[in-house]
């Protein structure tokens, strides 16, 4: 499993955010900037879409004024689903990373297999890159939601 310290993997990804929808290397979308990168099982599901993204959506300008670059969405579910969902929680601002593959999930050791529900997803947790190294991480364990959220981050970040 990832752990602080690690170099985010050169796993291909699709960022859809303000600039619009590219494939990025995941090492060259984090390299040189500060980043907030949480993480969930699926987009549209109930903790997902009720609680998670809408603390990161709220809590955006604060973390921002805290000298983060982007705040970013990772899911696997693919680049269309991800910019509906985006629409849909009024996240424009919030980075939607489509880990359509499990490209990256799957290098950074973060799989979630949910079986018949969805297959392979990834786990729930919120991360801080810095310049392409994981300098905080926080995953859930099982199923729950506790140490994932948009005030952990806040706290993390002074």
């Amino acid at each position: 499993m990832a752990q602080v310290g690690d170099k985010i993997p050169s796993a291909e990804i699709t960022v859809i955010d303000k600039d619009g929808q590219k494939n990025v290397a995941a090492s060259d979308y984090f390299a040189g900037k500060k980043v907030v990168l949480f993480a969930l099982p699926g987009a549209f599901t109930p903790t997902c879409s009720e609680a998670h993204l809408p603390g990161f959506v709220v809590h955006y300008d604060d973390i921002i004024a805290k000298g983060v670059d982007a705040v970013a969405c990772l899911s696997v579910n693919d680049a269309f689903v991800m910019k509906a969902w985006q629409a849909a929680q009024n996240a424009e601002h919030i980075a939607m990373v489509a880990d359509g593959a499990a490209a990256l999930t799957k290098a950074l050791d973060l799989v979630l297999d949910t079986a018949s529900f969805g297959g392979i997803r990834s786990q729930r947790y919120s991360m801080i890159v810095d310049n392409g190294e994981i300098t905080s991480l926080n995953v859930e364990e099982g199923g729950g939601f506790e140490v994932s959220g948009a005030d952990t981050i806040l706290s993390q970040l002074g």
